[in-house]
């Protein structure tokens, strides 16, 4: 499955779009870092890893006890079986609690050839306990905000090994034209802080949230690189607006998410 999700990733770099792509391209499994940030100062119930085989490739969020949400580049090419995931803990490995893939949604618009869209939906084959992430209501340039991963520390795809530690990266929201082959209609241009830190390899699917109050929200999920350049943290990285794509996730969860 890995295989599978790494060609739809180099096939969508070749079109010029470079994403930021499942599992790195090495003969280990690598279970990496954000670059630039630092290990997560609190454990967020609604942080999910994916899995096959028993190595993390993507990232997800619980939008409610029965759906997570990530990127479509992830699971595209993916069946239900495959996709095992593991709810609310640090580590990739252990803790929270374990859950297996029922479904798998697509947005209907993804065909990993041009921006938009990069959004699915997993159902799983047993309700989840652990808390879900409400959506966003908004997501305007200039809001600070927080991206969480597992994905790895170096720039270039396959390299080091790293702790499987999950780690957080402070951002913000910039003008849609300061990335390139972006729809800024339906994705989120997000900062690179000190032009050395942002999601690479490993981070696709996961979430960028938002404080409102003493809560989080989700404003975006991990989508690709926002510079065109297949090396992690050379400039900003592009997330889909889960805002964009709200009218989408509530009929295809027949209401069950938070959408507040």
């Amino acid at each position: 499955m890995k295989a599978r999700f790494m060609a739809a990733g180099l096939a969508a770099a070749a079109c010029g779009i470079a994403v930021i792509t499942a599992v790195p391209a090495s003969a280990d499994p690598i279970t990496p870092k954000i670059i630039g940030g630092q290990p997560a100062d609190q454990v967020y119930s609604f942080m999910v890893s994916l899995q096959s085989s028993g190595s993390h490739f993507c990232g997800g969020s619980l939008i409610s006890e029965e759906w997570v949400l990530t990127a479509a580049h992830c699971v595209v090419d993916g069946t239900p079986e495959q996709v095992k995931m593991r709810i609310g803990t640090k580590t990739w490995a252990q803790g929270g609690e374990e859950a297996q893939a029922a479904e798998i949604k697509v947005h209907p618009d993804y065909d990993g050839q041009k921006p938009g869209a990069d959004i699915a939906l997993v159902k799983l084959a047993a309700k989840a306990t652990s808390k879900p992430i409400q959506l966003a209501d908004k997501a305007d340039p200039g809001t600070e905000s927080r991206i969480i991963g597992w994905g790895q520390t170096c720039p270039t795809r396959g390299c080091g090994e790293v702790p499987d530690e999950l780690q957080q990266l402070d951002t913000k929201v910039l003008e849609a034209d300061k990335c390139t082959d972006i729809d800024g209609k339906v994705e989120l241009c997000t900062d690179n802080p000190n032009q050395n830190s942002g999601a690479c390899y490993g981070d696709s699917g996961g979430p960028q949230i938002v404080k409102s109050g003493e809560e989080w929200r989700l404003i975006g999920d991990t989508s690709r690189s926002g510079n065109g350049d297949a090396t992690c943290a050379t400039g900003p990285s592009i997330y889909t607006s889960v805002v964009a794509y709200k009218d989408w996730v509530a009929q295809t969860t027949g209401g069950g998410a938070d959408l507040r």
